[in-house]
């Protein structure tokens, strides 16, 4: 075994701690990492937390990471030690069903396994990347170009496939017209993306002080979400509108946002359920949709996109025994725009 030192919490009032833990030694398709940084997502925040009921402690949260190979098992093929390399949200899927097989893990039918607070084939719960080591099947590694600096790509590991997928699912690009809600770190990311696609891209925000950066970083258009006449104003302009927001927001006001055939994709789980008037769903033929990250493929090619175009995640690097500070101003939306954890500082 490979003891790795990391940080936990043991409740979800606890502050996080030092502590070791054991990762397996490479099977003959695994592939040892060594973490150099990890990025805070409001995921993390919520499992850490058990805002979403369902966290086993302790917990090792983090599944944005990026690192270097150390070591490979005997039948890896793809990678060699040295490389630079990241790992998602996932670590396993049954590669068997039809989803898997189409290269859409992220919708596993047979059971995937989920970076941390899930259960491996080795019957043992995974621990994620605020750690300094991760064991991974090299099925569910992916390779960083070496354009994107470690700590930059580590958030696309997560904000930036989340942003991708739906953004080339429902095709973005020349002659369509994007709004994105929430303008942090999803979408900083995803307003980059937009914009090398093709769209014109408008950004919906509850803070002006959000405004500069987001015509810095390729959006035409930004308005607040707290008045009346954005909505007015925009009534019918957008093909799709991406919410990255884990708030509750009233979805008929966005949903009016929509020209026929137009798609509202909702990306975050607000403790609310959401809540809709027919009337508003039948206008111009509306469709609802949500979606997860996307598939091992797909973060690949997104990771080549981002490297071809100049796109990355603005990150704050932080001590590691800066965790708890971070949640907090995570969660008052008090960070420009992604924290990433130095694991170096383990």
């Amino acid at each position: 075994m490979i003891v790795s030192r990391a940080c936990c919490t043991f409740g979800p009032e606890e502050p996080f701690v030092r502590t070791t833990i054991e990762r397996r030694d490479p099977g003959p398709r695994d592939v040892l990492i060594d973490i150099a940084y990890a990025g805070i997502c409001h995921s993390d925040v919520e499992h850490a937390r058990s805002l979403r009921g369902k966290t086993v402690y302790p917990i090792v949260p983090g599944h944005e990471i990026s690192g270097t190979v150390s070591a490979v098992g005997a039948e890896v093929s793809r990678l060699k030690v040295g490389d630079r390399v990241g790992v998602g949200n996932m670590v396993d899927a049954c590669g068997k069903c039809e989803n898997c097989l189409a290269g859409l893990e992220q919708y596993c039918s047979g059971g995937r396994t989920l970076t941390y607070n899930s259960i491996g084939r080795d019957g043992k719960r995974t621990d994620g990347g605020y750690s300094q080591h991760i064991v991974v099947d090299e099925r569910f590694v992916v390779r960083i170009p070496e354009s994107v600096a470690l700590a930059n790509a580590a958030p696309l590991l997560c904000a930036g496939i989340t942003m991708y997928s739906p953004l080339r699912h429902w095709k973005a690009g020349p002659g369509s017209k994007v709004a994105i809600i929430g303008f942090g770190g999803l979408g900083h990311v995803g307003v980059q993306m937009a914009k090398a696609m093709g769209a014109q891209t408008t950004v919906l925000d509850l803070s002006p002080e959000k405004r500069d950066d987001a015509l810095r970083l390729g959006a035409e258009d930004f308005r607040l979400s707290t008045e009346p006449e954005t909505f007015t104003s925009l009534d019918s302009a957008f093909d799709l509108v991406i919410s990255t927001v884990p708030i509750y927001v009233g979805l008929d006001r966005y949903l009016g946002l929509l020209a026929r055939d137009g798609v509202y994709v909702n990306l975050a789980v607000p403790a609310q359920p959401l809540s809709i008037s027919a009337t508003t769903l039948l206008t111009n033929r509306r469709s609802i949709a949500g979606t997860r990250s996307g598939g091992i493929a797909e973060t690949q090619e997104m990771l080549d996109f981002c490297a071809e175009h100049g796109i990355s995640a603005e990150v704050e690097v932080i001590h590691a025994d800066g965790i708890d500070d971070a949640y907090r101003r995570l969660l008052a939306g008090n960070v420009r725009f992604r924290f990433v954890i130095d694991n170096t500082t383990l």
